[in-house]
């Protein structure tokens, strides 16, 4: 099997502390590291779309939302887990580029709806499809057997997780 750079740092830990526990640093470590490797390549990608990556999880929100690909930015906010003052920077931002405009909520005219606009809808079918192609090259060295396991019990523990976040928020 081939080694990666926790299994040094583990050995680290364990000539360190050898009664020091590293069941769930193993995991954690991987999956820190493996999300900051597809990070960069999704920021890599959006940097050639003149977008950071947290632009694009606003319009591939938005997309995904379905016609009339709109939401509101509480909605948003919450469903990318980032804070109200950071929505307001990645819309304020958005709109000047002519991705989404702010229009006001049909069903209320009290509240705004970000609205995905046809030019923003192409760049993030552009962007999901090179995305969805670049996740796939990643992932390429395990089989579809693994591929599900691993699906299966990272949705495992990520549901237990999103529960209690839920549990703990208003």
């Amino acid at each position: 099997m081939q080694r990666d750079h926790v299994d040094q740092l583990v050995e680290q830990w364990a000539q360190e502390r050898p009664e020091l526990d590293t069941t769930g640093l193993r995991l954690a470590a991987r999956i820190v590291r493996l999300q900051r490797f597809l990070d960069q390549a999704s920021s890599e990608e959006a940097t050639r779309l003149g977008l950071q990556l947290g632009e694009l999880n606003v319009l591939a929100a938005l997309r995904r939302a379905g016609e009339p690909y709109a939401l509101t930015p509480t909605e948003l906010y919450r469903g990318l887990l980032i804070s109200s003052g950071a929505m307001t920077n990645r819309l304020d931002r958005l709109e000047a580029e002519g991705l989404v405009t702010r229009e006001p909520d049909p069903e209320d005219r009290r509240r705004i709806q970000v609205v995905l606009t046809p030019r923003g809808r192409t760049v993030i079918d552009e962007a999901m499809d090179d995305h969805t192609v670049s996740l796939k090259q990643a992932f390429a060295g395990i089989d579809d057997e693994q591929r599900a396991q691993l699906e299966d019990l990272l949705r495992a523990v990520l549901a237990r997780l999103e529960a209690e976040h839920d549990l703990r928020t208003p």
